[in-house]
C-alpha cells in the first residue's frame, strides 16, 4: 500500500474540497478505490500507488481551484478526475485567471471548463463567434457575460438577443395574446441571462433605453448594427437565408456570437438547418472561430452529460446499420 501527504495551509481549501458531509471527497474515494482524511491540515491519501498517484493530481488540481477562490461542486470534482483519467489534467491551468463579469448577486462568472475557457478566449479574440455544442454547456450564458463586459468597458454601446421565433413546429398564430406575448415565451432564457448579469433596476432601464434589445430573428432584416454586441441563440433553428440575413446585420464595431446545437433541429424536414450549413461556408475565414463544445463541458446535472453519451452512441449505431 502506498501512502501521499498533500499540505493545506488554508482551512477553507479543505472544507471546499471534502465537500458538504464530505460528499466531494467520497466521490474521489470512489472514483480511485483510496482512502482519504485529513489530518491537521495534511490530505493523506492511501492504496494501490497508481491510484493514490492519481487521486493526488485531482486533489492538488482542486486545491488550486479552491485556492483561487472558486467554489468547488460535485460537477467540479466530477470534471477534475475525468481530465485526470484521460492524462490532459495539465490543461487545468488554463482555468486560471480573472472570471468574466460579475453578476448583480457579486457572483463571478468563470470559465468551468477548459472548453469554456477557449470559448471565452474566442469571443475576446474575433469579430464573429460559432458556439456549437450540446445542452448545458454555457454557450448562452458565458456569451451574454462577454456582451456584458464589453458594454461595462464601454467597446460597445448595444447589447442585442435574439433567437428563430417558431420552435418544434409551433405556430406563434396559435398562441394567445399580442406579439409580444407571442415571442415572449421563445426569449425567455435570454430575459433570464440578462436579468442576473444587470440586476432588475438596470436590466429594465437599459430595456427602456433601448440599450438592450431581445427581439425574435425577423425583426433583424433591413438593419446595420454598429457598435452592438449581437447573440443569436439556437441558430440550428434558422434557415439558409436567415442567418445569411443575420450575418450581413454587422455593423463597424460590433461582435457577434452564434450559439446552437445541431444535434436539436426543430425545423422541417424539408428545410435544412442554416447553422449546419454556416459552419460549412464559414470555416477558414480569418476574424470567424467556430468552436466546438462536447459532453465534457456540460456543467449541469451528471444525467445531462450521461444522456448525451447516450444519444451520441444510439445515433453512431444508427448511423451505421443504415450504412
Amino acid at each position: 500500500m502506498a501512502e501521499r501527504y498533500i499540505d493545506i495551509t488554508n482551512p477553507e481549501q479543505i472544507s471546499e474540497i471534502f465537500g458538504q458531509f464530505d460528499g466531494h471527497i467520497g466521490n474521489i474515494q470512489k472514483e480511485y478505490g483510496v482512502s482519504i482524511v485529513d489530518r491537521d491540515g495534511r490530505i493523506k491519501i492511501i492504496g494501490e500507488e497508481n491510484n493514490v498517484a492519481a487521486a493526488a493530481k485531482a486533489v492538488e488540481h482542486l486545491t488550486k481551484i479552491a485556492g483561487r477562490g472558486q467554489s468547488v461542486s460535485e460537477q467540479t470534482v466530477r470534471y477534475v478526475t475525468s481530465m485526470v483519467q484521460e492524462g490532459i489534467e495539465e490543461q487545468l491551468e488554463e482555468l486560471k485567471g480573472d472570471g468574466v463579469c460579475v453578476t448583480s448577486s457579486g457572483r463571478i462568472v468563470r470559465a468551468r471548463t477548459v472548453g469554456q475557457k477557449r470559448y471565452i478566449d474566442a469571443i475576446a479574440n474575433n469579430t464573429i463567434v460559432l458556439g456549437i455544442g450540446p445542452a448545458g454547456t454555457g454557450k448562452t450564458y458565458l456569451a451574454v457575460a462577454m456582451a456584458v463586459k464589453a458594454f461595462r468597458e464601454r467597446k460597445i454601446k448595444k447589447i442585442i438577443l435574439t433567437r428563430p421565433a417558431v420552435e418544434a413546429g409551433e405556430k406563434l398564430g396559435f398562441l394567445p395574446g399580442d406579439l409580444q406575448d407571442k415571442v415572449d415565451p421563445y426569449l425567455r432564457p435570454l430575459y433570464d441571462a440578462l436579468f442576473d448579469m444587470f440586476g432588475a433596476e438596470s436590466f429594465s432601464r437599459y430595456m427602456e433605453k433601448g440599450i438592450i434589445e431581445v427581439a425574435p430573428l425577423a425583426y433583424m432584416r433591413g438593419r446595420t448594427l454598429d457598435e452592438a454586441f449581437i447573440i443569436l441563440d439556437e441558430a440550428q433553428n434558422t434557415t439558409s437565408e436567415q442567418i445569411k440575413m443575420f450575418l450581413t446585420r454587422l455593423g463597424n464595431e460590433s461582435r457577434m456570437v452564434i450559439t446552437g446545437d445541431i444535434t436539436q433541429i426543430d425545423l422541417p424536414d424539408a428545410k435544412k438547418s442554416g447553422l449546419v450549413e454556416a459552419i460549412k461556408v464559414l470555416k477558414g475565414i480569418d476574424d470567424i472561430d467556430i468552436h466546438r463544445f462536447t459532453e465534457k463541458d456540460v456543467v449541469r446535472h451528471k444525467l445531462v452529460q450521461d444522456i448525451i453519451k447516450a444519444y451520441e452512441k444510439f445515433n453512431e449505431g444508427r448511423a451505421k446499420n443504415h450504412a
